[in-house]
């Protein structure tokens, strides 16, 4: 069985509380081994203090932009931008967030959110006894798909892929690239008991245990594609420009 919770009495978060201590308090002694914790990305920014001055976002997004991959504007005039960040990630904005942030300021992803889940595991793991794994999540769209979800971007302890390649189906069918995301189908299902504005920004997840391990695992930015393996690292417009951009470089000049 598949259990799934939030856990109350998580107050607002501020620069430098500790993480460890709030979550191991709203848990209650309750977490056990094998215990996944989904934390949402936003109150780990605050605790690591990436609050940042910023009267204008979209200069933040500019400052966290490593690659553009597409931009679109609508007709009211707002553009949006979908950027690969320092982190490898490509979502829209850049992960910057000026929601439930004092005026004039935004939110900056966690400066690494491997690093920031594996202490979080490594604390919660000392201070309750138990063997449990931490997801960072932040919510993201998703190409060809309208809506968001959560997905992970940090996992400290917990395997992050159920890799099923070599294993046969019920018809005896070797699988040859299932290799299931699993830290990114736990993340959403934690979202749906978390909720969006319920101010509930942990969830526990219990039952599957197996996916819990080491702190040594790989973390979360082993999802992240490399490069020369995406097949989609620009917009369609972006391509189709460029595209003919470099065939009119390549007509002779009269």
């Amino acid at each position: 069985m598949l259990q799934l919770w939030a856990l109350d009495g998580i107050g607002e978060i501020t620069p430098g509380v500790d993480l460890v201590d709030v979550i191991a308090a709203a848990a209650g002694g309750e977490l056990r081994d094998g215990d996944i914790l989904v934390v949402t990305s936003k109150i780990v920014s605050k605790a690591e203090g990436r609050i940042i001055d910023a009267d204008d976002r979209e200069d933040a997004i500019t400052a966290e932009t490593v690659r553009v991959v597409a931009t679109r504007t609508s007709a009211t005039g707002h553009t949006t931008r979908i950027v690969e960040n320092r982190l490898g990630m490509v979502s829209a904005a850049a992960g910057v967030d000026a929601s439930n942030t004092p005026a004039g300021t935004v939110l900056l992803l966690p400066e690494d959110p491997d690093a920031s889940a594996r202490r979080l595991a490594e604390g919660l793991r000392a201070r309750t006894g138990a063997l449990v794994g931490v997801l960072v999540s932040d919510t993201l769209g998703r190409a060809w798909r309208e809506g968001q979800t959560d997905s992970a971007i940090g996992a400290g302890g917990v395997h992050v892929f159920e890799d099923l390649r070599g294993q046969t189906d019920a018809e005896g069918r070797s699988l040859v690239v299932t290799m299931p995301c699993v830290a990114d189908e736990i993340a959403a299902a934690a979202d749906l008991v978390k909720g969006k504005a319920s101010r509930r920004p942990v969830a526990v997840v219990r039952g599957r245990a197996d996916l819990v391990g080491g702190l040594d695992l790989p973390g979360a930015r082993s999802i992240v594609r490399p490069g020369e393996r995406d097949m989609f690292r620009q917009g369609a417009d972006e391509a189709y420009a460029d595209g003919f951009a470099a065939g009119a470089a390549s007509v002779p000049q009269p």
